[in-house]
């Protein structure tokens, strides 16, 4: 396929010395169109239409998506993305009824979706970025199948053997991995996040989360123990039910206050070390709106019973996306121009390697 690109003349000229916003300019009432003929036509198919969703799907987030006037663009193939799931419903009916015949042929299945399960991912990131292209020029992923098992067997491993204390260095791998063998055109990435980085937004979420826990523990943990002893000893009413009640949902609030501040640490952690070439990405949201987009979508879904959805995704992605900037460290027009000459003179082959997405 030919990377080649034309640069157009009537592309805006940015100033290098201020960081470059990306821009989201899709809406909720667009999407909803695309979201629920999805839906139907997926259920009408039981399931096969889905491949095809997730490419319209992409086609229009990326294509609302844009940086310097340009938007991206989304080329992947809905026969791959249904070969990836096949592929995955039968691991999965196999994993269902290996348990159901004996645990040890369970165990063994368990071995082998884990021993797969590396070499997936790393096919997905190869399919997931190959098929996404700016100004006409392809990402890729540079990484093997050796660093895959590494990042996404052995970490995992050693996390859940040290009960996930190691779930900090765990997660500072996997971005590496991601992010360093990733690259545009014939540009690479580069992350230097530190492992010291990522266990402090693990403690900071885990210290808020628990600090949250011992409040509502104290303000209603005694009446609705009270309100347990009473029911154990036979006494039922709703004078004893709303305290549990509302134990229970001021934890279930609190979990979904307490996400997005960790979302909010790990996504400005994640972009503000990471480089394209010597350009500086930058990530700056705020906990405080992640918070209300979040709240708001949840009652917004349940209030539709789910019909909210599209609208939920728009602007949470709207949000994400308006927060992240690219710092230029020179023209966003000659690294483009450079990027072309490069990708030219490098003529990559990958045709073989980007048959197969497991859709993850």
């Amino acid at each position: 396929m030919d990377l080649t690109h034309q640069a157009s003349t009537a592309l805006p000229v940015f100033d290098s010395a201020s960081p470059v916003s990306l821009e989201f300019k899709g809406s909720g009432s667009e999407y909803f169109r695309i979201w629920i003929v999805n839906l139907l036509l997926s259920i009408l198919t039981l399931g096969i239409y889905s491949a095809w969703a997730k490419v319209r799907r992409n086609r229009y987030f990326y294509s609302n998506t844009s940086l310097a006037g340009s938007s991206f663009e989304y080329h992947g193939n809905a026969i791959a993305i249904l070969k990836g799931r096949i592929v995955a419903l039968v691991f999965v009916l196999a994993y269902q009824l290996a348990f159901k015949h004996s645990l040890t042929l369970g165990l063994l299945m368990m071995a082998i979706l884990a021993s797969v399960m590396p070499w997936l991912v790393w096919k997905s990131l190869q399919f997931k970025l190959y098929n996404s292209s700016y100004r006409g020029i392809r990402f890729g992923f540079r990484g093997d199948a050796a660093q895959a098992y590494v990042t996404y067997l052995l970490w995992p491993l050693l996390a859940l053997f040290s009960m996930y204390l190691l779930a900090p260095f765990m997660h500072q791998r996997i971005k590496r991995f991601q992010h360093n063998e990733s690259r545009f055109g014939a540009t690479h990435f580069s992350f230097d996040g530190k492992v010291k980085s990522f266990y402090w937004c693990y403690l900071v979420g885990f210290g808020i989360m628990l600090a949250g826990l011992v409040v509502i523990s104290l303000v209603f943990g005694g009446a609705a123990f009270a309100a347990l002893s009473a029911i154990r000893k036979g006494h039922i009413g709703s004078a004893i039910i709303f305290p549990i009640i509302g134990f229970f949902l001021a934890l279930y609030l609190w979990m979904f206050a307490v996400y997005p501040i960790f979302l909010t640490l790990l996504q400005n952690l994640i972009w503000n070390h990471t480089k394209l070439g010597e350009h500086q990405f930058s990530s700056h949201l705020k906990w405080g709106r992640m918070t209300s987009i979040m709240l708001t979508n949840i009652l917004g879904i349940v209030c539709t019973l789910g019909l909210f959805i599209p609208f939920a995704q728009v602007r949470a992605l709207r949000y994400r996306v308006e927060n992240l900037s690219l710092q230029m460290n020179g023209s966003l027009d000659h690294f483009i121009a450079v990027t072309e000459e490069q990708v030219s003179a490098t003529g990559e082959g990958m045709a073989d390697l980007l048959d197969f997405d497991i859709s993850l």
